[in-house]
């Protein structure tokens, strides 16, 4: 038992003295961090990435270490309380040198857009323009006009103004392709729409045949006149070179379609001398179930059965019969379509006068379409 103790006591370490330095306590062996303590964010909140990151190296060598976590969160509230968040109002940022920019470096002239520009300069195949873009526009020397053009020079001298169509939008160099060809075809389809719809008869000049028709030119369009609507279409071929009287047929600028007819211009001169409001002669050419018929002299008009009279018409047999000499006032006409629309319920006094007098009411046309006219024209007035 002796020994036993006397061994304990030999193992035992020496109390420290003043010259041993004291061991380190011995501590057990901890147990590995449980998962949420390994990934918690405490003490994470309000550090930057620099705290993060650590220190910076001492340019002297050392690594300058980094702080416990919980002392860097500590070193960091502070100055992270101290720090005022920054907005965008304290950088240097102007909105309007911004939208300037934008502005700037926007492409100029869209596919389709009627752009305005000064002639700077050419070369052999084209014309370059300033369309007040980062780079000028250039027109090629085929889209410079209609027709041939010999002398670039002479038609397009620097500083000219000029108007010309976008044809396709800026390359990576910011240069547009611009046409003054174009436009003028766009607006010589414009010009023949509304002279189509006016049912204008208009001078050509035959410039060439095929099997068949003729083609002639109008307006810098290439028009085409069958020989179905030649009134000398059997010899059509001597026709080249002449001047024929023409209306339209078909106007259409998608497809570039100009049919023309010399037959059709005749009516489209009779139309030119009617108006709305004028008392015309003729004579019932058919009668259906919805009205007449009425030959005018080389044109045809409408008199819809609700025009005839103010009374009550059974039959339309009971007013005119078919081939019947008729007088009627205009109310509407339609030249591109060819329709003209007749009444003669406005020649009556009473309702359905033209039912029981109608040999009076026929006698009495003219004078009575003078009132039917001023009718007329009130009602234009009032659906003004």
């Amino acid at each position: 038992m002796i020994k036993k103790e006397e061994e304990v006591v030999a193992e035992a370490p020496p109390a420290p003295g003043p010259s041993t330095p004291a061991a380190p306590p011995v501590r057990p062996p901890s147990s590995p961090p449980a998962d949420e303590d390994r990934f918690s964010m405490d003490g994470l909140e309000g550090l930057t990435m620099a705290d993060l990151l650590g220190p910076a190296p001492d340019r002297r060598g050392g690594s300058g270490g980094a702080a416990p976590r919980g002392a860097a969160a500590a070193d960091a509230a502070p100055a992270a309380a101290s720090r005022q968040a920054r907005t965008v109002d304290d950088f240097d940022f102007d909105e309007e040198a911004f939208l300037a920019a934008l502005e700037e470096n926007a492409p100029v002239g869209t596919t389709g857009e009627v752009v305005k520009g000064v002639v700077i300069g050419m070369e052999s195949d084209g014309v370059y323009v300033d369309i007040g873009g980062k780079a000028p526009g250039f027109m090629p020397k085929s889209e410079c006009g209609l027709g041939v053009i010999t002398n670039l020079k002479e038609r397009f001298p620097k500083g000219l103004a000029i108007e010309v169509l976008v044809t396709r939008e800026q390359n990576a160099d910011g240069m547009v392709t611009i046409s003054a060809r174009a436009l003028a075809l766009r607006h010589s389809w414009e010009k023949v729409r509304q002279l189509e719809k006016e049912g204008k008869v208009v001078q050509v000049k035959v410039s060439g045949f095929n099997r068949g028709g003729v083609t002639c030119d109008l307006e810098g369009l290439r028009g085409f006149i069958p020989r179905s609507q030649l009134n000398d279409g059997e010899n059509h071929e001597a026709l080249v070179g002449q001047t024929l009287g023409v209306a339209f047929l078909e106007v259409n600028g998608e497809t570039r379609k100009l049919v023309l007819s010399e037959k059709r211009a005749a009516t489209a001169a009779r139309f030119a001398t009617l108006e709305v409001g004028q008392l015309v002669e003729g004579h019932v050419a058919s009668v259906k179930p919805y009205g007449y018929f009425v030959d005018l002299g080389g044109v045809s008009g409408l008199l819809h059965h609700s025009c005839v009279t103010g009374g009550v018409l059974r039959d339309l047999r009971e007013a005119f019969q078919q081939g019947e000499p008729i007088k009627a006032l205009i109310t509407a006409i339609d030249p591109a379509r060819g329709r003209i629309a007749l009444n003669t319920a406005l020649l009556e006094g009473p309702a359905g006068e033209l039912l029981i007098a109608k040999e009076t009411v026929m006698a009495e046309a003219e004078d009575r379409a003078h009132r039917a006219r001023s009718l007329l024209r009130q009602q234009e007035q009032d659906a003004g």
